[in-house]
């Protein structure tokens, strides 16, 4: 049974029934199905300015930082201020957990990822470098982004507070931003997919602030509210972005799992996104096993190209999920200059829903 929390006791997205696609979920649903990955948030509500945090996503495996796992990018619109992206590609790894935080907290993130890895490196040479991984958001909407609020601080303290079980909703990384005109935040959800009777995982996590017009299961759902981000042809001049971190404990390649997290956007695209100009959407994803190291001597027994397609499947089914979880789970949360995002009004979705559910099953 899930332990995800949603944030002020909300449901999840599943709890109402639905769900995304037909492969099943992980018993969470969540991104820490994947044996050993752990979530942690610093959620920072202070004043009436501040409403940002600090989440982190931990691989869960011992020495990370000398034992790397493989791991890939793939950026769909790269209006963003991530950090580590560029080695990530050139090696196919990454070496410490990945961290996600709002648009100019990214620095200071940095730095704190960097004094985890120190700390449990005390013999790292003087000339030795950590590459940290981390991805942002703009939740300028609600928080005062150019206040210099977090620290090294809030990312031991999102760390030491890793676990399987988390919060989603508007916590950690996800507190201030926004989706679809509506109070967006993190969500999560997970798939099982199984090869050649071997069943492995696919876990994601989102920090949803995009726009566009919210589709759910092809519900228009912002149309049908009469609040989207269109009015004509053009965007308001306030948009986001969508960080995606997509775990697996697959034997893949760097070369797969870039294959893997490529798909990501398609799962967005499907919410309503067109991940307009000004909108920053990446995807980090990375494997639990190290068969796909190139010098393992075990990269010969990873999958093949052509076992991919399930996994494409999974994981674009997922990140719809997740962002549906996100809104759910959020709450409505008044911030900077006293602006407003309201939660989704998931008391009139929901029979939406769950109409057109009814008649898909009547036709089949």
């Amino acid at each position: 049974m899930s332990a995800i929390i949603p944030t002020n006791g909300k449901s999840r997205f599943r709890d109402f029934g639905f769900s995304v696609g037909r492969l099943p979920a992980g018993d969470r649903c969540a991104i820490t199905d994947v044996a050993g990955v752990r979530v942690g948030h610093e959620t920072i509500v202070r004043d009436a300015d501040i409403r940002t945090g600090v989440t982190i996503i931990d691989p869960g495996v011992a020495d990370l930082y000398t034992g790397k796992l493989p791991a890939a990018v793939a950026v769909g619109n790269g209006a963003g201020k991530v950090a580590g992206f560029t080695q990530v590609e050139e090696f196919g790894t990454i070496e410490a957990p990945i961290a996600l935080t709002n648009t100019l907290a990214v620095g200071p993130v940095t730095r704190g990822v960097i004094d985890l890895v120190l700390a449990q490196q005390p013999q790292m040479g003087p000339f030795d470098t950590i590459n940290a991984v981390v991805g942002e958001c703009n939740d300028g909407i609600l928080s005062a982004i150019h206040r210099n609020v977090v620290t090294s601080a809030e990312v031991h303290a999102a760390y030491a507070s890793r676990s399987a079980d988390f919060a989603v909703g508007n916590v950690g990384a996800g507190t201030g931003t926004r989706a679809f005109s509506w109070k967006g935040g993190i969500g999560t959800a997970s798939r099982r997919i199984s090869v050649d009777d071997q069943t492995y995982t696919v876990g994601v996590l989102v920090q949803t602030n995009y726009g566009g017009a919210l589709t759910v299961l092809g519900v228009p759902v912002g149309e049908r509210l009469g609040k989207t981000d269109y009015a004509g042809f053009l965007p308001p001049a306030h948009d986001g972005s969508c960080m995606i971190i997509i775990a697996t404990d697959a034997p893949v390649t760097h070369r797969q799992l870039r294959r893997i997290a490529s798909r990501a956007f398609l799962g967005i695209a499907r919410t309503g996104s067109i991940m307009r100009h000004p909108s920053g959407d990446y995807a980090v994803a990375f494997t639990t096993s190290r068969m796909g190291l190139e010098g393992s001597g075990a990269v010969g027994s990873c999958l093949r190209d052509e076992e991919l397609t399930p996994f494409f499947l999974g994981t674009v089914d997922a990140i719809e999920e997740s962002v549906y979880d996100a809104l759910f789970a959020a709450t409505t949360v008044r911030g900077r200059d006293g602006q407003v995002l309201e939660a989704l009004p998931v008391d009139r979705v929901v029979p939406w829903i769950r109409a057109v559910m009814g008649c898909m099953e009547v036709r089949a």
